[in-house]
């Protein structure tokens, strides 16, 4: 058997081996992990017990690393019965994936697999493992598919990758089993990244596919299937930009609370998208920050860049400045640093440098999906830059204030200045005639009307009148305390 793995250029075990018995040894014990991972699956079937499914599926992603084409054709080959509709097909696209595998593996030749003092010996007989049991169960047939998918898609296989994507799914709506439910919610996920990474004008077409799929999960209590469907048809509006018919969707379905976390922070992530576009900014960047603290935080980092982006942008269309520990982080410092500069831009209010970091970062910005939301951050810094020109100067002409917020014209300065002033934003007032913008004039910085300080203080009458009362007071007591012999 090849060493090759079907998912990794370089198996985990050749950078530990050197000798070829080494790299057999290893093989066998591979192959006798797909053995037990296959027989936990027939198990978790024939008791039913649903629950132990995502333990295969994490089984399936050590295995992915060290696996090769011409194992899993030999297990294809033993476990599923010649009559089974989609062991040709499986046979078929393994081959491709084995040529593809070989070919990728002359292209960068793994010179640790070579020993300089082999030829000396003679070749040990390959080892044969022991055949796998045959299990006819629709569950091991998708098992399989998935680890045909992978590798189709690592080889960039798109027609193949959407044939069988669209076989498994054929071949899983026959059956009605909860022990389906993940492995079938593997396929649609797989399925969807398989036609947005390599067929995009079909992605209208799943949307139809996506919600028939998530009302049958509702009907049969998959919330496996709801959970991860919900986050598909998410990503499928928000990528065509269908940030309304995204709400309605929130609004009118409910969320299952037995998800996974890593179904859930992505929930999370897209609902906060959905309700950023839709001026909830509060409640956005509540679901934003909920969904950092319960991801991942040694792995997922590209998800953690795209929350904090986005949770960025928000905080600032609420009107706050992030923590600069946020951009100071390691593995966000770099992806941060254009919006660090957004940051300082509507922070400092300079609408110049504002539009410079805009144009500069313009495709970054539309690559990460933000740039219609920082749009909306020009009227944040023309607030800003109003507020410290309205407490700096008593009177300024609108000419000067265009220069400074550089806006278009005088004429476009008083209409921000008047429309500031109806909003509450400065306390000031416009001069039409003279073409300047003058604040309102105080006394003093806490705004006291004058000579009000005088209300609390007594006259010399009122002071001598209060004495005597006091007195007074004081002598009553004191004659009452006498008369009671105290």
């Amino acid at each position: 058997m090849s060493a090759q793995s079907t998912f990794s250029q370089t198996p985990a075990y050749t950078t530990r081996f050197a000798s070829a018995k080494e790299v057999a040894a290893e093989e066998a014990l591979v192959f006798d992990e797909l053995r037990r991972t296959l027989l936990l699956l027939e198990a978790v079937v024939k008791t039913n017990a649903k629950e132990k499914t995502p333990r295969v599926l994490r089984s399936t992603s050590k295995l992915r690393k060290t696996l090769s084409a011409a194992q899993l054709t030999l297990a294809v080959t033993q476990v599923l019965p010649d009559k089974n509709e989609s062991k040709p097909l499986l046979l078929a696209l393994l081959a491709k994936i084995a040529t593809k595998a070989e070919a990728a593996s002359a292209a960068a030749p793994d010179v640790e697999m070579t020993d300089a003092a082999a030829p000396t010996e003679a070749p040990a007989a390959p080892e044969t493992p022991a055949p796998l049991p045959v299990l006819d169960l629709i569950e091991v047939e998708v098992y399989f598919f998935l680890y045909v998918l992978a590798a189709l898609v690592k080889y960039a296989l798109a027609d193949d990758a959407r044939l069988a994507a669209q076989t498994a799914l054929a071949r899983a709506a026959l059956w009605n089993r909860r022990t389906l439910d993940a492995l079938q919610a593997k396929l649609f996920t797989y399925y969807a990244g398989v036609l947005e990474q390599f067929f995009p004008r079909e992605l209208p077409a799943l949307r139809g596919a996506l919600l028939a799929a998530h009302r049958t999960a509702c009907l049969r209590y998959d919330e496996i299937g709801q959970a991860t469907l919900a986050n598909l048809l998410l990503r499928n509006l928000l990528h065509e930009n269908l940030f309304e018919q995204a709400y309605k969707f929130v609004t009118k379905t409910t969320f299952p609370e037995a998800a996974s976390n890593n179904q859930f922070v992505r929930y999370l992530y897209y609902v906060g998208r959905v309700q950023a576009v839709q001026l909830e900014y509060s409640e956005a960047h509540t679901k934003l920050m909920q969904s950092i603290r319960k991801a991942p935080q040694a792995t997922a980092v590209g998800f953690r860049r795209a929350v904090y982006k986005l949770a960025v942008i928000v905080q600032l269309l609420m009107g706050e400045v992030p923590e600069r520990s946020i951009f100071n982080q390691d593995d966000l410092r770099v992806a941060l640093a254009p919006y660090l500069q957004l940051t300082n831009a509507v922070r400092v209010g300079n609408l110049e440098d504002f539009n410079v970091v805009l144009t500069q970062h313009a495709a970054l910005f539309q690559a990460d999906r933000t740039y219609s939301l920082i749009l909306r951050l020009r009227h944040n810094v023309i607030k800003t830059g109003l507020r410290k020109i309205s407490t700096s100067y008593s009177r300024i002409r609108l000419a000067d204030v265009c220069a400074k917020l550089a806006l278009e014209s005088p004429q476009h300065a008083e209409f921000v200045c008047a429309k500031a002033i109806r909003d509450g934003v400065i306390d000031a007032v416009l001069d039409h005639e003279r073409g300047w913008l003058q604040s309102k004039e105080t006394v003093n910085g806490m705004r006291y009307p004058p000579d009000a300080y005088k209300k609390d203080l007594e006259s010399a009458e009122e002071r001598l009148e209060r004495e005597k009362q006091e007195e007074e007071l004081a002598k009553e007591i004191e004659d009452e305390m006498d008369d009671e012999g105290l």
